[in-house]
């Protein structure tokens, strides 16, 4: 079974534009290596929006990447998407945009047009993945991933396999090692994403392969896992932590299995992958494998070569 060996959460609030109030719980520039493929999380609300004023659609105007994916997984609100390498699409509650920046792009993400006129919660999470050096300069692509395109999958307690412990949305990779389930993201790199709901008082073992990383992060609710015991202490609380809403638990690559105690009603978000064992080198919105490679990526976005993002309003 893998212990948790470190656990994280980002207590500093910050505006992304005028439409993202994020809080970002780990950055190319602290867990990178230790959580690869994984490089950076914005974790966006939950947050109450008011009808906007004016017809303004609030959101981040035109930036670019390079050399990574952007991964967005919406729970409540709309985020309206466009780039400059034609891909472009509304993703709703449930849904899922896989972006991969790769060789380079514009891109700008706001809020969908009806979620502005009329207001609301809002709640997503925004990963960034990493690109192996071979295919960061691959060709841009988007997917947009509706919420009835993800497989369920029943989640059973792990004491008592007739009761059902809660649900996972398999938004990319296998589960249980099936070809039969497959997220239907398309990945360079074998990655798990699943989104979780488990009930109070279930016990959960969720399968991952040795040597892979795997966190868990905590949208709502509370669990109780294993850890690597550092304190000496002895008891029925020693070697077990607490992980509460907004907090990432990152365990050991060693072993197969995680698991945790479901001590309140919870939604978690599950990433795994195969690590990518390269140099990263990031800077802005740019992560490559050398200081040389962001230069060249500043040079090519300031002399246009990502693109422009056209008038053309992105397609659902």
């Amino acid at each position: 079974m893998k212990k948790l060996v470190l656990k994280q959460r980002g207590d500093r609030p910050h505006w992304v534009g005028d439409g993202f109030p994020v809080r970002s719980i780990f950055t190319y520039n602290d867990l990178a290596h230790q959580i690869s493929p994984f490089l950076l999380m914005d974790y966006a609300g939950p947050a109450e929006f008011p009808p906007a004023e004016d017809n303004h659609i609030r959101g981040v105007d035109s930036h670019p990447h390079r050399g990574f994916e952007t991964v967005t997984v919406v729970y409540h609100g709309e985020v309206e998407h466009r780039d400059s390498s034609g891909g472009g699409g509304i993703i709703k509650p449930g849904d899922v945009q896989w972006m991969t920046a790769a060789s380079g792009l514009v891109h700008e993400e706001k809020h969908g047009k009806e979620f502005s006129k009329k207001g609301g919660r809002f709640e997503m999470v925004q990963l960034w993945v990493n690109l192996p050096q071979k295919d960061k300069m691959s060709k841009p692509r988007y997917q947009g991933i509706k919420n009835e395109q993800i497989p369920v999958v029943t989640l059973h307690d792990a004491d008592k396999s007739d009761v059902v412990a809660g649900t996972l949305r398999l938004i990319a990779g296998e589960f249980r090692n099936t070809s039969t389930t497959i997220g239907p993201a398309k990945t360079f790199t074998p990655i798990n994403l699943w989104d979780i709901q488990v009930k109070a008082g279930s016990r959960v073992r969720l399968p991952v392969v040795e040597g892979r990383t795997a966190t868990l992060f905590v949208l709502k609710g509370q669990i109780q896992t294993p850890s690597v015991d550092t304190t000496g202490a002895s008891g029925p609380s020693a070697g077990v932590t607490t992980v509460n809403e907004a907090e990432l638990a990152i365990f050991e690559r060693s072993s197969t299995e995680v698991e945790f105690t479901v001590t309140q009603d919870s939604q978690l978000l599950f990433m795994g992958g195969e690590p990518i064992e390269e140099p990263i080198v990031g800077y802005g919105p740019f992560v490559m494998n050398t200081t040389a490679e962001i230069y060249q990526a500043f040079d090519d976005f300031n002399s246009g070569k990502m693109g422009e993002i056209s008038n053309i309003e992105g397609t659902e």
